[in-house]
């Protein structure tokens, strides 16, 4: 019988509230045991078993913890990742992985020569729609793939009073929605040729991007990738352009909005994708569209998969090398964004 791991979140705001402390609560075989908080208060309200220290160190420094989980700014990704991993712990790190390159490369050496499980928190692999956009790309329905089109718009018109808006390195969309959209597509298709990008400040007041649309290139197909904060509706999630079909998915996965509002993971309806996806076909010349209902959204399955690498019992569900191939495609982005050109991605490989 294997012992549960004890779990050390360090931060409990947005995203350690709303993903990763419910997610961690609903894991067979993890103890929230300490949480780093300015908040004791509220981590005590809502889990009282978890002790509260005042900072990261205090948390990595404690020899109870055997998980490190880091919800907090991207900034603090890479050094806090680099001081977990020298005292002994595994880890989780909420994307993005670090800032750069520079820092991917030295934060997979490191993992590699501490022998501990060094993970990135891109649970948007488990959305309901993109495991359902994977299954009909399997299922050999739409061809082959010519273009892949993934959107993530929200309107947000007005400039919050926060890191993620600010001038900080780090901020800003690209670096929030960026690496997730760039994981699912390196899921669908591997690695690009090429990376286009236009990174924009739209807002008035704007610090940081708040607008991108990103093109990558492959041998025969082509990838848009694009999120704004002034898309008050109406564009899809995904749409996907085959030889014999297409398909397009409204809406945004329900997991987010459901821990938002205090759902449990384990509830019933949890995942559960209100809005089916359409599949696109000519019969005789006529365009017909088939209903595709989505499969249940599975963020628990990240965490479930973390638990059983930690015990030797299966693969780390998104590994370091995986989190340094997205740096990679972020960083050639603003490359490309700041010379107006493609950028070819074969130097960044290297």
């Amino acid at each position: 019988m294997q012992k549960n791991i004890n779990i050390g979140l360090v931060g409990f705001g947005y995203a350690g509230q709303t993903f990763h402390a419910p997610l961690i609560a609903a894991t067979a075989g993890f103890n929230l045991r300490v949480v780093a908080s300015s908040q004791p208060d509220l981590v005590t309200s809502k889990y009282p078993q978890a002790d509260v220290v005042a900072n990261a160190e205090a948390l990595i420094t404690d020899e109870r913890v055997d998980l490190v989980v880091l919800a907090t700014p991207n900034a603090s990704h890479y050094p806090l990742a680099c001081a977990a991993l020298a005292a002994g712990k595994h880890v989780v790190v909420d994307k993005p992985f670090t800032l750069t390159v520079a820092e991917a490369r030295d934060l997979v050496s490191r993992a590699a020569a501490s022998g501990k499980i060094l993970s990135i928190f891109h649970n948007r692999r488990w959305d309901a729609d993109f495991l359902g956009l994977k299954a009909l790309l399997a299922s050999g329905r739409l061809g082959e793939i010519v273009q892949f089109e993934s959107q993530f718009d929200r309107y947000r018109p007005q400039i919050r009073d926060r890191w993620r808006e600010s001038a900080e390195l780090g901020s800003g969309l690209w670096f929030d929605l960026g690496p997730h959209l760039i994981d699912q597509t390196l899921q669908l298709f591997g690695p690009p040729q090429a990376v286009f990008a236009d990174l924009q400040m739209r807002r008035t007041g704007a610090q940081a991007v708040d607008d991108f649309h990103v093109l990558l290139r492959y041998p025969t197909m082509r990838v848009k990738l694009s999120a704004s904060c002034l898309v008050s509706g109406g564009t899809p999630r995904y749409v996907l352009h085959g030889s014999l079909a297409s398909f397009s998915k409204q809406g945004l996965d329900v997991q987010e909005s459901q821990l938002k509002a205090g759902l449990l993971p384990t509830a019933a309806g949890f995942g559960l994708d209100p809005i089916r996806g359409l599949l696109h076909h000519s019969v005789n010349d006529q365009i017909q569209s088939e209903e595709i209902v989505m499969p249940l959204g599975q963020y628990v399955a990240y965490y479930a998969a973390v638990r059983d690498a930690v015990l030797g019992l299966g693969k780390n569900p998104v590994t370091p090398s995986e989190g340094l191939l997205i740096m990679q495609i972020v960083e050639a982005a603003q490359q490309s964004a700041d010379m107006g050109a493609w950028v070819d991605m074969e130097a960044f490989y290297e």
